[in-house]
């Protein structure tokens, strides 16, 4: 889990799961409480994770349920440093953990490597995919079908708002009106200009690197085509992007506020902007930083610009070093089951993944009184059915995706003019691509 490539911060990385192995408990999404478990040899259990994942309580009820299983985590504190303990192991042959936790944006760097990872549907994965939402399976499969990461959360995107600040500037509050003004990112840059008008001192959002990372992910090729080529300049909509960012950054739609600084964390508790791209988890984010300041003043749209929109999660993987692989493959396929998932939406707040799980009173249900009594359950939950595009992101797409929002930062920093950043972007990524391909 993650917001993309370490943009989130450790309190807030959730990650939940997203598939059943009919094989793995004797019934799907069961445990096999019968005691048999006693009489097979002891097995150790290793699960390498990042950030918070909420699994604790799961280990120790799935060790309950299965008395011969000791569970042991590796929790690396950020995606970052988890990714370099992975890619260290991999290129060694040995030192993974039974099941690697494989965060959303950077799962494609390695299903290029899908036969250093198990193929799940060896245990049962296949028969099980209409549990997911079409497009998180999509994001773990080879193209000859390999399954390699059972999914975990997601993040479907809303637009959180500032009732306050749309008053002042004469907008509409109630979230219904609000979600009307949003069609497609045109009409968003465009209601933000007017409200710039109407109270110069506030700007529209927090960053144009978190707009672009909203933006780019409904893009269905946006740096790789769908056979893995890098397409860098070659691609128009790509372009059509950037220039949409940029020119908001111009008009002074944006805060120019770093994700996750300090300057950003304490900008909840001014004016400083009016609107943001949010994702689920992002709820808890804002409710932290703003604090009592917030309480009423910030509410959630049931609408995404241009469609849906996710935002994080992750995968689940059973590396082929597991001596376990088959007890790993049963484990990832529990800690993710619905039931699993909705116990860790009610612990942390990560999203599931599961059709299942959305049927499940306790997450479709669900009011947040800090966000005006917002149903966020069933909104996120719209949110999630409304991700109909299935993105392809090619082997070094996180690392594609970091040059792009640093040339950003520049821009919006006023360090470096848009076309200069563009022309910038353009040289690095494609050095960050091809050093995949030497590699």
């Amino acid at each position: 889990m993650r917001p993309c490539a370490g943009y989130r911060p450790i309190a807030v990385l959730l990650a939940c799961g997203a598939v059943l192995l009919a094989s793995a408990c004797g019934a799907a999404g069961g445990s096999d409480a019968s005691g048999n478990d006693e009489d097979q040899p002891r097995v150790e259990l290793t699960i390498a994770t990042f950030n918070e994942f909420g699994y604790d309580d799961l280990y120790r009820e799935y060790e309950a349920l299965h008395p011969n299983i000791k569970i042991v985590e590796r929790k690396a504190p950020t995606v970052d440093a988890h990714i370099k303990n992975l890619d260290t192991n991999l290129a060694a042959g040995s030192g993974m953990a039974d099941i690697e936790a494989m965060e959303v944006s950077w799962i494609y760097n390695y299903l290029a490597k899908a036969d250093k990872f198990v193929d799940l549907r060896e245990y049962g994965a296949d028969d099980l995919k209409d549990r997911w939402l079409d497009w998180k399976v999509a994001g773990a499969t080879t193209p000859d079908g390999k399954i390699i990461g059972y999914g975990t959360d997601i993040g479907p995107e809303a637009i959180c708002y500032r009732k306050d600040l749309f008053a002042k500037a004469g907008l509409p509050t109630d979230r219904a009106e609000v979600a009307k003004l949003f069609p497609d990112w045109s009409s968003y840059f465009a209601t933000g200009r007017k409200f710039k008008q109407k109270v110069p001192g506030s700007a529209w959002y927090d960053s144009a690197v978190l707009t672009w990372e909203a933006m780019r992910n409904q893009l269905i090729q946006a740096y790789y085509s769908n056979q893995d080529r890098y397409l860098g300049a070659e691609n128009p909509l790509l372009k059509k992007t950037w220039d949409q960012v940029v020119q908001g950054s111009a008009d002074g739609l944006s805060a120019k506020l770093p994700a996750w600084s300090d300057a950003w964390n304490k900008a909840f508790r001014t004016d400083a902007f009016a609107t943001m791209a949010c994702p689920g988890w992002m709820l808890g984010v804002i409710q932290g930083n703003a604090g009592s300041y917030g309480k009423g003043k910030w509410d959630v749209a049931d609408v995404f610009p241009g469609g849906g929109g996710n935002w994080g999660g992750s995968y689940l993987t059973v590396p082929t070093q597991s001596t376990q692989p088959e007890e790993a493959a049963k484990l990832a396929a529990w800690l993710t089951a619905p039931e699993q998932q909705v116990k860790v939406f009610k612990k942390i707040g990560s999203f599931p993944s599961t059709l299942d799980a959305y049927d499940d009173q306790q997450v479709k249900s669900q009011v947040n009184p800090y966000f005006n009594n917002a149903p966020v359950g069933q909104i996120f939950v719209n949110r999630a059915k409304n991700v109909i595009l299935k993105q392809h992101k090619g082997p070094r797409d996180g690392a594609i995706n970091q040059v792009f929002s640093a040339a950003l930062t520049r821009v919006d920093d006023g360090k470096q003019n848009a076309d200069a950043a563009w022309k910038q972007a353009l040289e690095l990524a494609d050095n960050a691509a091809n050093t995949r391909k030497q590699g």
